[in-house]
């Protein structure tokens, strides 16, 4: 059941004046994305056969990560009256697929696939923060509090079925670091890289993945706040099984932060960005 609906935003408030140009082409690679789920609940679908309440809930989150997509590209399009939303995602699925004919998770277990899942929904809930506090542009910022709600609601789901799973596969701490982890560092793969290039570039342009992961990053990076990360890192020892809230993981939030803001500036430096 989803917990709003576009027509409820308030599409007329929107103000021009107040779009900041960085944010524009997060969001238009953030709709592909977003607008992409059902190849990954086909994929979850395989991974959990036989598991029907897993099944109906990773439709109904589908559903949800849908709308997320549409409502950022109906925004994007205010934004940039000659892009097109629809036209972009058929771009985006031809250009960039998953392998959703599984048998088992790549992960491992199924709990290892709950692990990254839940790694997802903290970078997105992050990230959707991040911009809900970083623009000036109402309609934006109800648009990403709305998601941010959302993707934090998704985690918990994956986040409850990954005790499911783990009180059956018995998967130690530092194995669920470990995917938690790998999971994380995956942010630079071709998915968001491949989304930038269709929703920004000009299709003339060669595709070049670590130009456009810099180009994505370099802009998306600059709009944490220590607050944004602190959250994550909880999140992060949550799902792994680490005491969050503590002296550790806020010492560690802090390093990450100042880690972000360096990784921030070279990536920006590699594309000609203002750091």
């Amino acid at each position: 059941m989803k917990h709003w609906r576009m027509e409820q935003m308030n599409w007329e408030g929107f103000e021009p004046s107040k779009v900041d140009p960085d944010i524009v082409p997060l969001i238009k690679a953030a709709s592909v994305v977003e607008r992409n789920a059902r190849d990954y609940t086909d994929y979850l679908k395989h991974v959990f056969v036989g598991d029907a309440e897993f099944s109906q809930a990773a439709t109904y989150w589908a559903e949800e990560e849908v709308q997320h997509g549409d409502a950022l590209g109906k925004w994007a399009m205010l934004a940039d009256p000659d892009w097109n939303y629809k036209d972009a995602f058929q771009r985006y699925r031809e250009a960039y697929q998953i392998d959703t004919d599984v048998s088992a998770s790549i992960r491992g277990s199924r709990t290892g696939e709950l692990i990254a899942r839940c790694m997802v929904e903290t970078g997105t809930s992050s990230f959707y923060t991040s911009l809900a506090d970083a623009t000036d542009e109402p309609l934006l910022k109800a648009i990403c509090k709305q998601i941010a709600a959302d993707e934090y609601r998704h985690f918990k789901l994956f986040y409850d079925h990954m005790h499911r799973y783990l009180d059956r596969e018995k998967l130690g701490r530092w194995a669920r670091l470990k995917i938690a982890l790998s999971r994380v560092f995956e942010s630079e793969d071709d998915e968001l890289a491949t989304a930038y290039y269709i929703t920004n570039d000009s299709m003339t342009t060669p595709y070049d993945h670590k130009r456009c992961i810099a180009s994505y990053m370099g802009r998306a990076m600059k709009f944490y706040q220590q607050k944004h990360l602190d959250r994550v890192t909880a999140m992060i020892f949550k799902t792994t099984g680490i005491t969050p809230h503590s002296r550790t993981q806020q010492v560690i939030a802090h390093i990450v932060y100042h880690l972000m803001k360096w990784q921030q500036k070279v990536f920006a430096h590699r594309v000609g960005l203002p750091a």
